[in-house]
Parts: C-alpha cells; sequence; structure tokens
C-alpha cells in the first residue's frame, strides 16, 4: 500500500474520532445493541443580537439595558439559559465569555440626514429616498469611530446599563459567548418629549434571520414607517420588502433587493417604495443572501411612535398578549401568507375568562390580504389579550397578526403595537423595567399554568426577589411585578413556565411626561437557550470498503 494511501486512512481516522460519527441502525439489530437516545440538551454559547438606530431626534434620551438570566432561573433543566434560535447560537464555546453590544459600521449611501436642532422632530420624509435602491458605492460600509463596546455586561444576573443622547447613535451589533450567552436579551428604550414623532420607544433586540414578518405598518399621509435593517456578519446580505394591503401585494418599486453592507444598518422608508397610500400593510422581509435583524419604527402624526416588533412565525392561532386596561383604540391587522383563505374566531381573554367582542366576533382573512378590526376600546377598563384562532375545526391556515394600541386622550394620546407572541416556553426575559412603571401580563390560551416570576438585582444594586402564580386557564392575568429588594436602577423580569399549558406574556413599560401617557409593549417569547445535541460516538468501521 502507497504511503499516501496510509497517511489519507489515518487522517480519515483521526477526523473520524474527533467528530463522532454515530452509528445508527434498526433498534433491535445485531449492530445496534442499544436504541437510540433521546437528544441531550445543552445550553448555546454564542448569541447575536441587533438594536436599531433609535432616533434621528436631537432630543432623544436612549438607554440600553443587556440581561443575562442567572443559571438557577432555568425550569425543568441543568439551569442553562437562552439565546435567539435564527443561526446566532450554537452549542460551543468556552468556559468564560464575554456580552458586548458595539456600534455598527456606517452605510455613507444610507446615511440619515441630522434632524433640526429646534428641539422638536420634524420628520424628513426626504431622508432614506434611495434606500431601497442600490446607490453607486453602497456595499462598502464605513467603519465606527469607536470601537469600544457600548454596553459590556459582566455577569448572569445582573443587568448592565449605558446611555447615548440626541439622533446620532447608531445601530448596536451585539455578541454574547460562554455563560453570557445562554438567554442573553437587551432592551433599547427611547424617550422623545416633544415633535411630531415624540413618544416612548422600545424595542428588544433582535437575532439575526431570513424572514420577517409585519402585520399593521402603513404608507399613509399621517404615518412615516421606517425598516431598519441590520446586518451583523462580515459578508453583504441583500433583503427584499415585499408589501401587502387590503386587495392583495401593493406594487413598489424596488427590484434588485436592497444591499445591507457587512456590519451596517439600513433604515428604508416605506413611503419611498410605492406612490400608493395604504393604510393596513404586512411587510415581508426576507433576505436572497444572508442574515439580518428587522424591526420597524412607525411615527404617528398626532399619536406619537413607537417600535413593531415582528409577529410570531405563521401559525393557523395567534396569541396577542397584554392590552392595557385603559385602551382607547385596539386596531387589529391580520394577513394570510399562504395560499388558502383564513376565517378566524376573536375572542378575548380577561381577567375573568374568555369572552367573544359583541360585534366583532369572527374575521376573513383572504390569502395575500390584509383583514382589519377596529376594536375600540374593548378591554373596558379591565387588561385583556386577543386571541385568534380557526373558527372551523378543519382550518389550519397560517396567519400574522399584529396590534395598535393607542392609549390617553385628545392631545395627550400615544401608541404602540403588540404583535402576535409566540409561547413563553420554558423560560423568556425582558429588561429595562422600572419601579412603578412596569406591568406584566400572563394569558393561558388552554389549559391553567403555573409560572415562576424573577425580578433581578437592580443596575445599581438590589436583591433578586421570586414569585409564583397561577394563570387560569383562558384568562389574562395582568399585575405590577415583583421588584428586587433595595432596588437601585432598573431591572429584569424572568418567566418561567413551571407546570400546565403554554403561556404568552408581554411587558408595558410606562412611564408618563407631561400628561401624555407614554408607553411601550414587548413580547416575551422562548430565549430558547438551549439546543438538542444528539449523542455520538466514535464508528471506524465507516472506513471499511
Amino acid at each position: 500500500m502507497k504511503r499516501t494511501t496510509i497517511s489519507l486512512l489515518a487522517t480519515t481516522a483521526a477526523l473520524a474520532v474527533i467528530t463522532g460519527v454515530a452509528s445508527v441502525a434498526a433498534p433491535g439489530g445485531e449492530d445496534s445493541p442499544t436504541a437510540a437516545k433521546t437528544p441531550a440538551r445543552l445550553p448555546v454559547e454564542r448569541s447575536s443580537l441587533l438594536c436599531p438606530a433609535p432616533s434621528t431626534s436631537e432630543i432623544a434620551e436612549t438607554e440600553y439595558t443587556s440581561f443575562t438570566p442567572a443559571t438557577g432561573n432555568r425550569a425543568g433543566s441543568d439551569g442553562s439559559g437562552g439565546s435567539d434560535a435564527s443561526g446566532g447560537s450554537d452549542a460551543s464555546g468556552g468556559a468564560s465569555g464575554t456580552a458586548e453590544l458595539r456600534p455598527s459600521a456606517s452605510d455613507p449611501a444610507a446615511e440619515p440626514r441630522k434632524a433640526p436642532t429646534d428641539k422638536t422632530e420634524k420628520t424628513d420624509k426626504t431622508e432614506r429616498a434611495g434606500a431601497g435602491k442600490p446607490a453607486a458605492g453602497r456595499g462598502t460600509a464605513r467603519k465606527p469611530e469607536a470601537e469600544k463596546p457600548v454596553v459590556s455586561l459582566k455577569e448572569p444576573g445582573t443587568p448592565a446599563t449605558a446611555k447615548a443622547s440626541g439622533g446620532d447613535a447608531p445601530a448596536l451589533i451585539g455578541t454574547a459567548t460562554g455563560p453570557l450567552a445562554p438567554g442573553w436579551t437587551a432592551q433599547q428604550t427611547t424617550t422623545v418629549t416633544a415633535g411630531e414623532a415624540r413618544g416612548l420607544l422600545g424595542t428588544t433586540c433582535t437575532g439575526p434571520d431570513t424572514d420577517f414578518w409585519f402585520p399593521g405598518a402603513s404608507t399613509a399621509k399621517e404615518r412615516q414607517d421606517y425598516v431598519h435593517l441590520t446586518n451583523p456578519d462580515d459578508t453583504p446580505a441583500v433583503v427584499d420588502i415585499e408589501l401587502y394591503g387590503r386587495t392583495g401585494p401593493v406594487k413598489t418599486t424596488l427590484t434588485d433587493g436592497i444591499p445591507v453592507p457587512a456590519g451596517a444598518s439600513v433604515p428604508v422608508l416605506l413611503s419611498t417604495l410605492t406612490s400608493e397610500a395604504v393604510w393596513d400593510l404586512a411587510v415581508h422581509v426576507s433576505t436572497r443572501s444572508g442574515r439580518v435583524g428587522a424591526v420597524l419604527r412607525a411615527a404617528e402624526d398626532g399619536t406619537g411612535s413607537d417600535w413593531l416588533a415582528a409577529s410570531a412565525a405563521p401559525a393557523p392561532t395567534a396569541v396577542l398578549p397584554g392590552i392595557p386596561a385603559d385602551a382607547v383604540s385596539v386596531r387589529l391587522v391580520a394577513f394570510a401568507p399562504g395560499d388558502d383563505d383564513a376565517d378566524l374566531k376573536v375572542q378575548l381573554a380577561t381577567p375573568g375568562g374568555t369572552i367573544v367582542p359583541a360585534g366583532y366576533e369572527t374575521l376573513r382573512v383572504k390569502s395575500g390580504m390584509t383583514a382589519s378590526l377596529d376594536l375600540k376600546d374593548l378591554t373596558k377598563g379591565e387588561a385583556g389579550s386577543l386571541i385568534l384562532s380557526p373558527s372551523r375545526a378543519a382550518g389550519r391556515t397560517p396567519v400574522v397578526a399584529a396590534l395598535r394600541v393607542v392609549r390617553g386622550k385628545g392631545a395627550k394620546q400615544e401608541v404602540a403595537f403588540i404583535p402576535a407572541a409566540a409561547p413563553v416556553g420554558e423560560r423568556a426575559s425582558v429588561a429595562d423595567n422600572r419601579a412603578g412603571g412596569s406591568t406584566l401580563a400572563l394569558i393561558a390560551p388552554g389549559a391553567t399554568a403555573q409560572v415562576r416570576v424573577t425580578a433581578s438585582a437592580g443596575t445599581g444594586g438590589g436583591t433578586p426577589v421570586v414569585k409564583k402564580y397561577t394563570v387560569k386557564a383562558g384568562t389574562t392575568l395582568a399585575l405590577t411585578p415583583p421588584a428586587p429588594d433595595g432596588l437601585r436602577g432598573s431591572y429584569a423580569l424572568t418567566v418561567e413556565t413551571e407546570s400546565g399549558g403554554p403561556v404568552h406574556a408581554s411587558r408595558m413599560l410606562s412611564l408618563p411626561k407631561d400628561g401624555i401617557a407614554m408607553f411601550t409593549v414587548q413580547t416575551l417569547p422562548d430565549d430558547r437557550g438551549t439546543v438538542s445535541v444528539p449523542k455520538a460516538e466514535a464508528d471506524l468501521s465507516v472506513l471499511d470498503d
């Protein structure tokens, strides 16, 4: 045998041992003395988060809060945590780790105009007018001047925070590794006290993905909606944006996709993509290549502004948790992305049980079209959650949905959005809670469930507190969450499902200012901090002829 052949076989055998090639055979077979075991669930050790550029207003005040739950908070597991499961996480890594949010690179062809300095926010409708079209020289991002992290988390269980002022704060790209990766989350909260887009804007920084749905967007003249696209990777991404209205697809000027340079963020003004003024839009963001984080910022004349996060993945049933008790206007927008129409039953889960709102019993959503319901002040002084489910037993058409919610009266109104939310699952966290300013909403759409809520230490000090709650089937439990003893600063909440049926959750942060009911709502989906890792064994028999 030639030396090269022997060397090749030796190398192949070594690789087989390192990678752990598994031997698979039928149960009970001669070559398989034991049946295949259920894959173990191990904590992820790398997570990615992307925060959009917070504002163009010179009077904007932004606070970033980064948090990883303590390992003891994982219900029903070994205490390991979670992260995004969109391809930004893996189950490898070292014993020590970091969690940092750093400025993104800037793309000169899509760089925002500076907001006026007259202490009001004047939305420039020409801003980003070319952001939806390929531009000469685009594809090469300019490196940020400051390479040091904006926020750096030191340990699980205690959040870290940082602040930024004005309209020049960039989008942030973050990575967590090792023990700081499982369950890592970050909140971006911005206050703008004056101008056409004043309000409290809050968003949970997102993980990178290839597909997003935003029902509830608009190109109407009284709205200025931007989709912010952030690329965390070292290679460019190409993004398509599709718009759908009540009559189907909306014709756009976008044909070649939107290039998002490596490590850069690009905001796109929706009204520059079409000449049609459409109020109830569903926006579909997908990538031809690469991954991005996507979130939509909506500014509405006279009603404020906020971030609209992507809806949960299309599914036959949608749960929209945490409609405030004092909501004066609630508008539902739903979209059926498949080939079939959806006939939906509309239910409101109240603290006392599930009811059907009079006059809004059902909603028909035609394939490829949006449908909406103006539910007005349906909560009537009690917090609630909306449940959309097939009205026929055989109906399984997937839908996406979101709510536009308004609080306050007259010129003191403020708007926020609640997208359909995935269940809490084993564990979910939300950062940046303030003493007396947070409301936690929990809904069990099916069976009764027991949950555990942990208030972390504060950013400036405090001792964690744990409380348990029972959420009855078909009800919404809205409560002032526990706060850490001796709280200083802000803190994080971690919700764990201990037993019973699925639970969906949201957190409302309310920070009234000058008589305006400023608020924002974030949902709490499972942090997916563990991944299935099948057991593998070395099998050198694969080298036999």
